[in-house]
C-alpha cells in the first residue's frame, strides 16, 4: 500500500500560475462574446455594413481624395468604439450587477489579472476586426498611401485609442447602474459615429466647433489614422496627445471610482 501511494505525486495546493489565469478568463471572456449575438452586431457586423455602404464615392463626398480612403480609417477608430468603449462598459455593467466581478473577487483571480483578461479580451476582437475591415476595403478598391513609419505609428494610434475607451468603458460601468450604462453608452456610440469624424468630414460641421470635434478621442484617433494612412503623414504628435490625455484621465478616475459590487 505504501509503494501503491508513492508513485503517486505528492499533492500541491495553490492557484495556478497568473499567466494561466488570466489566459483562462480571456478565453472564457471571448467565448461569451462570440456566442452573443447584440455583441457581434456591435463589433463586427455594423462597422462592415458601414464600411461597404459608406465606401461609395456617390454617398457623401468628401472633398479631395477618394471615399474608400476617407471611410477605411474611420470604420477602424469605429471597430476601437464599438470593441474597446461601447461593449467592455455593457458587458462589464452588468457583470457588476449580477455580482460576477463580485464572485471573481473570491478567486485567485486578482482584480489586476481581470483587468488585463479584458484587456486581452478586447485586443484579440480588435485584432479579428482590423483584419476583417482591411480585407472588406481592399476588395472595395482601398490602396493605403503611407510612409514606412505608419508601421509603427497605426499600432500606437490604435493601442492609445484603446487604453482611452477602455478607461471611459470601466469609468462608465464602475460608477453608473447597468441600465444607465446600457443606455449612456448606445447614446454615446452614435453620437460619436456622427459628430467624431468616424463617417463624416470634420470640415462639414461650423468652423466654430471644429477645434472641439477635434478633441474627441473617436476624431483624433480617426484624424490620425487618416493622416498616416491616406496622406502619408508623419508623426501623430497632436492626435496622440489627446488620446493619451483621455486615456490618462480617464483610467485614472476609473480607478478610483470603479465600484466592484
Amino acid at each position: 500500500m505504501t509503494e501503491l501511494a508513492g508513485d503517486w505525486p505528492a499533492p500541491a495546493p495553490g492557484a495556478a500560475p497568473l499567466r494561466q489565469l488570466v489566459t483562462a478568463q480571456a478565453g472564457l471572456e471571448l467565448r461569451t462574446l462570440l456566442r452573443n449575438g447584440e455583441q457581434l452586431l456591435l463589433t463586427l457586423i455594423i462597422p462592415v455594413l458601414l464600411l461597404v455602404a459608406f465606401g461609395h464615392e456617390a454617398l457623401v463626398s468628401v472633398g479631395p481624395g477618394s471615399r474608400i480612403d476617407f471611410v477605411v480609417p474611420g470604420i477602424l477608430a469605429l471597430a476601437v468604439l464599438s470593441t474597446a468603449f461601447t461593449s467592455l462598459a455593457i458587458g462589464t455593467g452588468f457583470e457588476r450587477r449580477y455580482g460576477v466581478l463580485k464572485r471573481l473577487g473570491a478567486t485567485p483571480l486578482s482584480r489586476q489579472g481581470l483587468i488585463a483578461a479584458k484587456t486581452l479580451t478586447v485586443l484579440a476582437v480588435e485584432a479579428a476586426q482590423f483584419a476583417i475591415v482591411l480585407a472588406i476595403g481592399a476588395l472595395l478598391g482601398w490602396t493605403p498611401h503611407a510612409g514606412a513609419a505608419a508601421a509603427a505609428w497605426v499600432p500606437l494610434l490604435l493601442l492609445a485609442g484603446t487604453a482611452a475607451f477602455s478607461g471611459l468603458a470601466l469609468l462608465m460601468a464602475g460608477t453608473l447602474r447597468a441600465e444607465a450604462t446600457l443606455a449612456a453608452a448606445n447614446l454615446i456610440y452614435l453620437i460619436l459615429l456622427g459628430l467624431g469624424g468616424v463617417l463624416f468630414p470634420l470640415t462639414k460641421f461650423p468652423a466654430s466647433v471644429q477645434p472641439l470635434l477635434k478633441l474627441l478621442p473617436s476624431g483624433a484617433l480617426s484624424d490620425g489614422l487618416r493622416s498616416v494612412l491616406a496622406h502619408a503623414g508623419g508623426f501623430p504628435a497632436a492626435d496622440l496627445l489627446v488620446l493619451c490625455v483621455w486615456a490618462a484621465a480617464a483610467i485614472g478616475l476609473a480607478a478610483r471610482t470603479f465600484r466592484w459590487e
